[in-house]
C-alpha cells in the first residue's frame, strides 16, 4: 500500500475553490472593495455555483469577504480604523512571539528564516509582489512558529489574513519592497545575536512603517 504522503487525495471543489479565492485576494489580484462576480467566476474554474457558494460563507466567516443584501459578494475592505487595531493586537501577540522564538532560536530555525529572507529579496528585486508576500509571510512566520505555540500562531496568522489584500498594495512600491529587505536583515542580525528586544522593537518600526504606508493609501479612498 502506499503511504498516506505518496497518496494524497485531490482537493474538493469546494476546496479548490476556497484556495484560488483566498490565493487572488491575499496577492491583490481581487483588490479591497472588488465585487465577486460568482457566474463569471464559476466558468472560469470550471466549476458549479455551489462549492463557490460554500467558499464564500468561509471566507465571510474569515472577514476575506463580504455579503451585501441584493448585491452579492465583495472583497473586505477596512477601515483606517480596522487596520490600526488589527495591527496593535498584532504588535501585543507578535512580541510575545518573538521573545519565546529567540529563546529557542537554533541554527535549523535561524536557516529557515534566512531561506525565506532570500526568496523576499529575490522577489524584491524582481518586482514580483504575489512572490514577495508569500515569501514575507514564510519569513515572518518561520520566525512565530519558532515559539514553539501554535495557538498563538494560529491568531496571528487570522490577524494576517485580515489584511494580506494591503500588504500586497504596499510591495507595489519599490521603495517599500526595498524597506522590508533591509528590516527583515536587522531583525535576522539581532536574533542571531541573541538580542530579543532589539528583534521586537525592529518589528514594531517595521509595522509602523507599514501602517503608515497603508493608513495613506486609505486615507486617499
Amino acid at each position: 500500500m502506499t503511504s498516506p504522503v505518496q497518496r494524497r487525495r485531490p482537493p474538493t471543489a469546494q476546496q479548490f475553490v476556497l484556495g484560488e479565492l483566498r490565493r487572488a485576494i491575499t496577492s491583490g489580484q481581487l483588490k479591497p472593495g472588488a465585487p465577486i462576480r460568482q457566474e463569471a467566476l464559476a466558468e472560469e474554474l470550471g466549476v458549479s455555483r455551489v462549492p463557490l457558494r460554500e467558499a464564500l460563507k468561509t471566507l465571510e466567516a474569515e472577514a476575506l469577504v463580504v455579503h451585501e443584501v441584493h448585491r452579492g459578494y465583495f472583497v473586505a475592505e477596512l477601515s483606517l480604523a480596522d487596520l490600526r487595531e488589527v495591527y496593535r493586537i498584532r504588535e501585543i501577540l507578535e512580541a510575545e512571539a518573538v521573545r519565546q522564538a529567540a529563546g529557542r532560536m537554533d541554527e535549523q530555525a535561524l536557516a529557515a528564516l534566512e531561506a525565506a529572507q532570500a526568496q523576499v529579496e529575490e522577489a524584491a528585486g524582481a518586482a514580483d509582489v504575489s512572490a514577495m508576500t508569500a515569501a514575507n509571510r514564510r519569513f515572518h512566520f518561520a520566525l512565530y512558529e519558532a515559539a514553539g505555540m501554535p495557538r498563538l500562531a494560529r491568531l496571528i496568522a487570522t490577524l494576517w489574513d485580515a489584511t494580506d489584500a494591503y500588504r500586497s498594495l504596499y510591495y507595489v512600491e519599490a521603495a517599500n519592497r526595498d524597506h522590508v529587505v533591509q528590516e527583515h536583515r536587522a531583525v535576522l542580525a539581532a536574533l542571531r545575536g541573541g538580542a530579543a528586544d532589539e528583534a521586537v522593537r525592529l518589528l514594531d518600526r517595521h509595522r509602523a512603517q507599514a501602517v503608515a504606508a497603508l493608513a495613506e493609501m486609505l486615507e486617499q479612498g
